[in-house]
């Protein structure tokens, strides 16, 4: 069987993937709709293809050779919107993550990349895959190399054989140079002959097979009009056909045994996946991964006491502390063994054994005893399950290295040791394999070397980083905030929140119910009943029998896709119950029996994780489940904050919101006047931007100029561009570019603080916070356009959303301690954006609603004042 070369388009999958999904963007601002896409197809590339060479062809520039022949070759392109432009650094991240080649060459388009090594690879009798969105790569079928081109989505494809095109566009390969050459391409400016359309170049074709001898027998074209139109247009029909010509012998330095693929690391992938927030493909990397053949290094040997008795002596008050499990969720996974290091000896003990000592006990629970650990919050809980609460944890390797590079993917024991030249120990996957074949070694030495090594290294690297944290002024940061902040977290954690698993169950009943009814209101607004899941049965009913006007065509009908329906819906009263449909059975199947799914049978708990070192701008995030992501813009979403209930009878759900703190922290930063002013003077912030960016009084501001005006607004806090507001708006990018000039305009202030913060990134590399948390950006003086461009937009909102995320850290802390101080039973559950969810007995609410708002109000001092709203019910959802 031959080797396989799959070549990728990555211009063009980039192209359909940005334009084919919504514009995301995940917990770090960074938008990632077209490297999901693409992500998904490469995926789907892998595992089906399992592909011997692989490649991602790039165009390197806007000119190429095809300039010198046609100056508007591509001219009427619009600018590429920037959410896209900036997505393609992180593409070349993801390629390198999955150790995939990409190549692009000045003066050349990927096509013509593409052609050279397809062809090459063809003549020595290897098996070719392209895949694309371009026609124009068809002209390289043949019997070795077929073409894959997207049709709806990327993951979507037809793929074209000889006989496949023939039978499908009844042309041969060959010819498709000519017919693009025929009917020109408004894509790339292509002018072909001016009328001549698909099924008349197909005409044309099948009568006298190439464009050269249809010129030569003009006469014999039936109809004058189209004989006259081709005699007119010939110099741009000969034109045309040179353009679309894919250059198949191009200047490149690589050839089909350099572009050899051996696979991808699984955890190289996951922690990417992880970064940008991937969670949903983190499955597919498991079994998709290369077991590396790790070199395996001769470290030096050490001496691990396995102890059979623990007893008070063991203890200096200044160890270094290993709790090792084996999978990521703490919660569920068990302890399998616990390394102590010190001054005097590196020993293990077995959680029975540390569960079964009161030696242990009292140590780990004295505050005086100083514990250096890796993720304080999970060692916390992991304790906890086993009725241990450790006090006393000093150092925190996972928060100091988080710290210190937040952009780094990886911070456990090895990967840290590693960059900081303490690398006597293996890194997990070596001990342990991974993925499915992730297992405790058989060989107990063998596991007890390692994590006190583990230990070790922890141990060793203390000093080193905490003096770091003191150079950087992060220090306090560390020490005041975040280290108490793990400890509230894991109680948290620990404390998990009540769900009704009753009532999630009922809403799971009474969405099918609203499902059915809403499907059977489709089918009579349609006049028949059909499979609303099906674009092929959907599309005839809206665009045939409905005579909806068609907003977009793919190669098997029309596009039902979620932007189409979008645009329709004024249209027709089916539209939005299509829409509506959609989202009850994402709700039903990723909420509701999503929810079930984790609930703990014994205590009828969800016990969440919150990521503490995760996001560049220093913000929580959730999973196992994300409780921050419950839709609650549908109001069927926000019924399912229902089932979250106080663990106690005669409690209630207490929830306090800080009202548009990103803008507060934006006006307290820029010190623009009459941001400052607005909230001082408590004015609704969305009716003051309206006022001023439509230039009416603020009595006169409609409801339709505050929406713009808060998508102003917010989008200005996250860096937004003309492209993006034009979509949250559905205006064109010009008017959108109008109002982000009038908003500038309004408030000097704010292009003010701007253009100095991204001066200042450039001198010294880096953003931070109000309490020093900082963000690197090493692209900031990138030559690369659209790298460059990232890091300024960076620069401009990490202070921002950092310094919101630092503001409600520092209310948690505060607010721990005050209700300690009170002696009141209220405990936080969750906090989910800007919000803290409390539980609390009835009789504590009053003294509550005055305790809340004061801490959260003033846990630090800006120059416009915090607002937190505050409610309470029986249910999250109640309290709100």
């Amino acid at each position: 069987m031959a080797e396989k070369v799959v070549l990728i388009d990555g211009n063009s999958i980039a192209y359909r993937a940005f334009f084919a999904l919504p514009l995301l963007n995940n917990d770090k601002g960074v938008y990632t709709n077209a490297v999901y896409g693409f992500t998904t197809m490469l995926l789907k590339i892998l595992e089906e293809d399992r592909p011997d060479h692989l490649l991602v062809a790039f165009d390197a520039g806007k000119t190429t050779f095809r300039h010198k022949t046609y100056k508007e070759y591509k001219g009427g392109r619009q600018k590429t919107p920037s959410e896209l432009s900036e997505q393609f650094p992180v593409l070349k991240e993801l390629l390198d993550a999955f150790e995939v080649k990409y190549y692009q060459l000045e003066q050349y388009e990927a096509d013509d990349i593409i052609g050279t090594l397809a062809t090459q690879a063809g003549e020595k009798g290897l098996e070719v895959k392209v895949i694309s969105g371009d026609k124009d790569l068809l002209q390289l079928v043949n019997d070795q190399v077929s073409v894959s081109l997207t049709k709806k989505g990327i993951t979507n494809v037809d793929t074209y054989t000889p006989s496949f095109m023939l039978e499908k566009m009844e042309i041969r390969p060959e010819q498709i140079i000519d017919f693009k050459a025929l009917m020109g391409d408004s894509s790339d400016n292509i002018p072909g002959v001016q009328g001549v359309g698909e099924k008349t170049a197909v005409k044309l074709l099948k009568q006298f097979d190439t464009l050269e001898k249809m010129y030569e027998q003009l006469d014999e074209v039936n109809g004058k009009k189209l004989k006259e139109k081709l005699e007119l247009n010939k110099d741009d029909a000969l034109m045309s056909q040179q353009l679309v010509t894919i250059e198949c012998n191009a200047p490149i330095e690589i050839n089909v045994t350099d572009i050899a693929y051996e696979g991808y690391q699984t955890q190289k992938v996951s922690q990417f996946f992880k970064e940008l927030g991937f969670q949903s493909l983190l499955s597919r990397v498991q079994e998709g991964g290369l077991e590396e053949d790790v070199e395996k290094e001769d470290l030096p040997e050490i001496e691990v006491e396995v102890l059979e008795d623990i007893h008070a002596e063991l203890f200096t008050g200044k160890e270094a502390v290993v709790i090792e499990m084996l999978h990521d969720n703490y919660h569920t996974s068990p302890i399998e063994g616990i390394a102590i290091v010190n001054d005097d000896k590196k020993y293990v003990i077995s959680i029975e054994q540390a569960e079964q000592s009161e030696a242990f006990k009292e140590w780990a629970e004295d505050m005086e005893k100083e514990k250096w650990v890796f993720d304080a919050k999970r060692t916390l809980v992991a304790l906890m399950r086993h009725g241990i609460e450790m006090k006393g944890i000093s150092f925190d390797l996972l928060l100091a290295s988080y710290l210190i590079n937040p952009s780094e993917n990886n911070h456990d024991i090895p990967a840290v040791g590693h960059r900081r030249g303490a690398a006597e120990v293996k890194y997990d996957e070596e001990v342990y394999g991974k993925g499915a074949k992730l297992k405790r070694p058989d060989n107990d030495e063998t596991f007890h070397e390692h994590i006190s090594r583990k230990a070790s290294a922890l141990y060793l690297m203390k000093d080193d980083m905490e003096e770091e944290l003191k150079q950087n002024e992060q220090y306090e940061l560390y020490k005041d905030l975040e280290m108490p902040l793990a400890v509230i977290l894991g109680r948290m954690e620990h404390r998990g929140v009540r769900v009704d698993v009753e009532r999630l169950q009922q809403m799971g009943e009474e969405l099918e119910g609203r499902l059915n009814k809403v499907e059977e209101e489709i089918y009579q607004l349609a006049g028949e009943s059909f499979n609303l899941n099906s674009p092929k049965q959907l599309g005839p009913i809206l665009f045939e029998k409905l005579e909806l006007p068609v907003i977009k065509k793919t190669k098997t009908g029309y596009s039902t896709s979620a932007d189409v329906l979008e645009q329709l819906e004024g249209q027709h009263e089916i539209i939005p119950k299509i829409l509506l449909n959609r989202q009850l059975r994402k709700l039903k199947s990723t909420y509701i029996e999503g929810l079930l799914k984790v609930v703990h049978e014994d205590t009828n708990k969800i016990h969440t994780r919150f990521n503490q070192a995760l996001t560049q701008t220093g913000r929580l995030s959730s999973t196992d489940p994300n409780l921050q992501n419950i839709p609650i813009r549908l109001e069927e979403g926000r019924k399912i904050r229902q089932a979250f209930i106080p663990s106690e009878e005669g409690w209630l759900i207490f929830a306090s919101d800080y009202s548009q703190i990103e803008l507060r922290v934006l006006a307290h930063i820029a010190q623009d006047e009459k941001l400052v002013q607005a909230f001082k003077a408590g004015e609704d912030i969305h009716t003051q931007t309206a006022s001023e960016v439509f230039g009416v009084a603020s009595d006169e501001v409609t409801g339709e100029m505050r929406r713009q005006a808060k998508a102003v607004n917010f989008g200005i806090v996250y860096g937004i561009s003309d492209y993006g507001l034009s979509q949250s708006l559905g205006i064109t990018r010009k008017e959108a570019q109008a109002f982000i000039d009038k908003y500038f305009e309004s408030y000097p202030g704010v292009k003010a603080y701007m253009d100095e913060t991204v001066r200042e990134a450039k001198e010294v590399g880096y953003v931070t916070t109000f309490m020093n948390r900082r963000r690197y950006l090493p692209d900031i003086k990138s030559r690369n356009f659209n790298m460059r461009s990232f890091a300024e937009r960076t620069a401009m909102n990490t202070p921002i959303q950092g310094s919101a995320a630092d503001i409600i850290k520092k209310a948690m802390i505060d607010l721990e301690e005050r209700l300690q101080k009170e002696k009141l039973q209220a405990k936080v559950l969750l906090q989910v954006h800007d919000e803290l969810i409390i539980e609390a007995p009835k009789e504590e609410i009053p003294e509550l609603e005055k305790i809340v708002a004061s801490v959260m109000e003033n846990t630090v001092e800006l120059d416009v004042p915090l607002k937190v709203d505050s409610s309470y019910g029986d249910t999250w959802y109640d309290a709100k």
